[in-house]
């Protein structure tokens, strides 16, 4: 298998680390979809990361599908089995992927030139990213995220979201505001399998 984008990707970040953790073998190549864009066109014609390509050559797009094939691989989920802490990490896993979609719209509307930009809309987004990262912080704060001994797909979520924000937008998410989700992604940063695969600083 092959697995390709930028480790500066929340969503890529996302896959090869519960790629790993479920014990799956495959090849990373880091490939931009602005540096890059012919390589990757090459790989996928719709220029997604990350991207998948299975063994057979199938070519799947999405990050949550390409985490729900790795699962299908691996005969298991990191997911709790219990169905009530299931369908909880189910929903703190969806606030955690929100805040890193809110941080990608927050960071690409700071790119558009000033004439271009819609304030209402920049508000909206900043404010969808802040709620998620109040509901991560206050779920943090009672213990409902963790840095292990096992993470689940929450954990991971909310740890990678938080790592993106300080990497692209640190001005929108001051550490003191939300300080026990900066702690739980700051206790995920030290482990073995998130310094495997770290944010991509190119």
């Amino acid at each position: 298998m092959l697995l390709v984008g930028m480790l500066d990707s929340p969503y890529v970040r996302r896959a090869a680390i519960t790629g790993t953790l479920l014990g799956l073998a495959f090849e990373h190549r880091s490939v931009s979809v602005f540096r890059h864009m012919d390589a990757f066109r090459a790989i996928n014609p719709l220029i997604k990361a990350p991207t998948l390509v299975t063994d057979d050559g199938l070519v799947i797009s999405d990050s949550n599908l390409i985490i729900q094939h790795m699962e299908d691989l691996a005969g298991r989920s990191l997911r709790p089995a219990e169905p009530a802490a299931r369908s909880r990490d189910l929903s703190l896993t969806g606030i955690g992927i929100v805040a890193a979609d809110k941080a990608v719209s927050v960071e690409y509307e700071r790119k558009r030139p000033e004439a271009h930009r819609y304030a209402p809309w920049q508000e909206r987004i900043q404010e969808q990213l802040h709620t998620a990262l109040d509901l991560l912080d206050a779920a943090a704060a009672k213990g409902e995220l963790a840095a292990g001994p096992v993470l689940r797909p929450a954990d991971i979520a909310a740890a990678i979201a938080w790592g993106f924000c300080q990497f692209v937008i640190p001005d929108h998410a001051p550490r003191n505001r939300w300080p026990a989700l900066a702690a739980q992604a700051q206790a995920c940063e030290a482990l073995d399998i998130f310094a495997q695969w770290p944010i991509d600083r190119e």
